[in-house]
Order: structure tokens, then sequence, then C-alpha cells
């Protein structure tokens, strides 16, 4: 398969113009965003959409949330990965298969719905999990595009991708929000350092490599700019898979919890990584491309039982 965008193979930093669209479908009526979302989200890379879930929804996601993080023994181990230099839970992998209330929610048709709009095809979840900043000793997530790792680590071919990140509690802006460089999704920044061998047990604690260089950072934020939205409970932000973006450590007493999912095109699916020896494993990048059926009505009624 042809690589259009080489990475990790040169001692220099290099920058590809993006080759494909960002929004690919156009807006028409019924559509579930609006022509002016739409058009930001081509043009920023980013989308912030308020009050999405209800209060009574957002209580049930929350207790689950409490539940797994309150319980990790219950878990898959390999999903669950701690802080550098602590035991404090940093994110917790593959929560759509490890909860069925985190499972609904990836397949509610205002996320998922969306995700296929934009992306203009079905969608599977590439990845789920959940991410946690405890107050005083969550640490930061660098600058990165999450396309860069799963082009080189995992095989997805091409830019149709998106994340969208449920804020579960109050993002503010001290508390460690998700900082983004608006515009930033129409270049790919190609980074230097070979992928070691499963590089994943470092990288998704504290990741080193497919990381851009502080010169091209600096350029793409003088141009472009960085924007940290923030929001309450319900709020979701969507974001473009090559967007840069990253976060500050949280030293506020005030925690950060997230559920990110992220939705690849069906016709995007997984081939061979094209910058590492071995694909990392199904539960941060699912290799095989069951289509998400969207549904619809509030999470709280529907798995009312099930959060009992």
């Amino acid at each position: 398969m042809q690589d259009h965008y080489p990475t990790r193979r040169t001692g220099e930093p290099q920058l590809f113009a993006r080759s494909e669209p960002v929004a690919r479908r156009a807006w028409q009526p019924g559509a579930p965003l609006s022509a002016e979302q739409i058009a930001q989200f081509d043009r920023d890379g980013y989308l912030v959409l308020e009050d999405v879930f209800s209060e009574a929804e957002m209580a049930v996601l929350q207790s689950e949330t409490g539940r797994l993080l309150g319980d990790p023994a219950g878990l898959k181990d390999e999903t669950v990965i701690a802080e550098p230099g602590s035991r404090e839970i940093r994110s917790i992998f593959e929560i759509h298969s490890q909860s069925p209330l985190m499972a609904r929610l990836a397949a509610d048709e205002r996320l998922a719905g969306v995700a296929g709009y934009l992306l203009d095809d079905e969608v599977y979840l590439h990845q789920s999990r959940l991410n946690y900043k405890p107050g005083f000793k969550g640490k930061e997530f660098y600058w990165h595009s999450d396309f860069e790792t799963w082009h080189a680590e995992d095989g997805m071919p091409h830019m149709r991708a998106l994340s969208m990140s449920v804020l579960l509690a109050e993002n503010t802006p001290n508390n460690g929000p998700l900082m983004v460089i608006p515009g930033s999704q129409h270049v790919f920044v190609a980074c230097v350092g070979e992928t070691p061998d499963d590089h994943y047990k470092a990288s998704l604690r504290r990741q080193e490599y497919g990381v851009p260089d502080e010169n091209t950072l600096a350029e793409l934020a003088h141009r472009q700019g960085i924007v940290a939205p923030t929001g309450g409970p319900g709020t979701v932000i969507v974001f473009d898979c090559n967007t840069m973006h990253g976060s500050n450590g949280n030293i506020t007493p005030f925690p950060r919890a997230n559920a990110f999912l992220v939705y690849n095109a069906v016709s995007n699916r997984l081939a061979a990584p094209f910058a590492a020896a071995t694909p990392r494993p199904d539960f941060i990048a699912a290799r095989g491309a069951e289509s998400v059926v969207p549904v619809s009505g509030e999470i709280s009624e529907i798995l009312e039982g099930v959060a009992a």
C-alpha cells in the first residue's frame, strides 16, 4: 500500500500538506450538525458541542466512571495505565467492551451519527478509553497528532478518523483541559526516530517517539494560535485525527475525567503498520471493523437496569 504520509524515516522532521478532505460531507437538510458547525470543523479541525447529554444521563455515566476507577482489579490488566511515577490511573482503554454503559455511549446517535456524517461512511471504534487527571497529580499529555501514531504504529492508511471527548467532569482553564492548534489538521508533521519494539508500553504513560519537534510546534502555534476548549459535564469536543493537540498537567484539587472515543471509517480499516515492526494490541487499536449501529434515546432511561 502506498504511504502518503511517511514518518519516522529520516533524521529531520518534515511537513506534508494534507492530501484529503477534513469534513467529508457537505451540509444538507437533516444533517446532525449545522452548516456553520461543519464549516468550523473543516477549517479549525475541532468543534465544541455543548449540552449534548442531559444531567440525568451524566449522573449515570459519572457513576459508571467512579465504578471503573474504583475497581481496576475487575478490568483487563493491560487496559489500565498508571501515571508516570505513580499508581494513579491515567487511562483505562477498551471501555466499550468492559462496560455496557460505555458501549451504549459509544453507539449513541449523538456521537456515532455525527462521526458517520463528518466521515461520510459507516464507522467503527478504533479505540476507546477513559482519560483521568486526578487533582494535584494528573500529568500532561504532550503535543501530538493522533494520526501520526495511528498511521505509523497501527497502519491507519488515511486521515478519515476523528475523536470525541465526552466531558464527564468540569474541564476548566486550570485543570489540564485539551489544547488544540486550530487549522493544524491541514499539515502532516513527520516525526524523527525509529519506533522501538513494544513502544506502546512506554508511550501510553509518556510518549517520546512520534512527537513533533519544538521548532515545528512553535511555527504552528505562532501562525495558528492555541485554543483550550472547556465545558461542563455533557459537553463533547470533536477533533480531527490530525489536529495537533495536548494538555497541561493538573495541579488543582479538581479532577478531570473524559470518555474518549475514536471513530474510524470502515473504508479506512487498518493495514500493516507504516513505521513499526508489529501492530499495537487490539485494546489500543481495533483491527476488526465492525460497524457501529447508532442508537437513539436517553442513555439513563435505556440502561437504568444495567447501571443498577
